[in-house]
């Protein structure tokens, strides 16, 4: 009943670990970003269906495999290199995709994120993510930190998926978010983020994605984001109680959180700075 769709860009260390968690299925499709690497070996050597096509932006590459893979399977499970499907995840998603009413379009699933072998039980942000879906029901928006747009009803599942954020170490973290920074700092510089969004919507909206787009809308025009992130994280959420590693994510949080601000400041001022240029003198009356 369910393909399997994994977007890579070098992931040698991390595919093998996510194929194993997917063996079950019998359409396991990797989408590869021209990986210089084993990883396209490494995904054949699984019997994986390999495709590459240039990375532009998130969205655009999971729709772009979204749209032309011959996918066999009505259901389509999208996975990152990094995350395994647990065992038990892996019999509720069959169990339950088989005999999911027509109206459910979607399924949510709870996703454990680790540093190194913690469990981040209170730091993590975004426990909640929209993976596995009808073919043909479901389109993603917005550049980076995806949203998943659902033609139809939502149902949870209530076993896990497993994220290892840190698997190739905090450099790789790093790097990925200082590019997730710079895509950030690019939309709220552009506007291209929802203005008219309520603090009821933020709070109370049913449903959880357009609840995140809400509020995200609302802390982006935060003074002091970044002191609030790790004041939240910390005191609200209770980072401190996944002990050191739950400290250390949420100054790393925090960290990116300023990052994306300083990256805002120098765009605005660039950009406020090209329309204060005076046209060049051409020489004409």
């Amino acid at each position: 009943m369910i393909s399997v769709l994994i977007l890579t860009k070098n992931e040698e260390k991390d595919l093998p670990g996510c194929l194993a968690s997917v063996s079950w299925s019998d359409d396991i499709q990797v989408f590869d970003s021209f990986s210089t690497d084993r990883t396209v070996e490494i995904a054949r050597a699984h019997g994986a269906h390999v495709t590459q096509r240039a990375f532009d932006s998130f969205a655009s590459q999971r729709n772009a495999a979204l749209e032309s893979l011959p996918f066999r399977n009505p259901w389509i499970l999208i996975l990152d290199a990094d995350e395994r499907v647990t065992p038990s995840l892996a019999e509720e998603m069959q169990r339950r995709a088989a005999v999911a009413p027509p109206e459910i379009s979607a399924f949510r699933v709870r996703r454990r994120d680790f540093f190194n072998t913690t469990w981040l039980k209170h730091a993590q942000l975004s426990p909640w993510q929209m993976r596995l879906f009808r073919r043909g029901r479901a389109r993603y928006t917005r550049e980076v930190n995806e949203f998943l747009e659902v033609d139809g009803g939502i149902a949870e599942f209530s076993s896990y998926l497993d994220h290892l954020a840190f698997s190739r170490g905090i450099s790789h973290w790093l790097d990925k978010h200082n590019t997730y920074s710079t895509i950030e700092a690019r939309i709220i510089a552009g506007g291209n983020y929802p203005r008219r969004i309520s603090l009821r919507s933020a709070l109370f909206e049913k449903d959880f994605h357009f609840r995140r787009v809400a509020q995200k809308a609302i802390f982006y025009r935060l003074p002091g984001r970044p002191l609030i992130k790790w004041f939240y994280m910390m005191f609200v959420r209770g980072s401190a109680l996944d002990g050191r590693a739950g400290i250390t994510y949420a100054n790393l949080q925090t960290i990116y959180e300023y990052m994306i601000v300083l990256k805002t400041r120098e765009l605005l001022a660039a950009n406020a700075g090209a329309s204060c240029k005076e046209p060049a003198y051409s020489g004409k009356n």
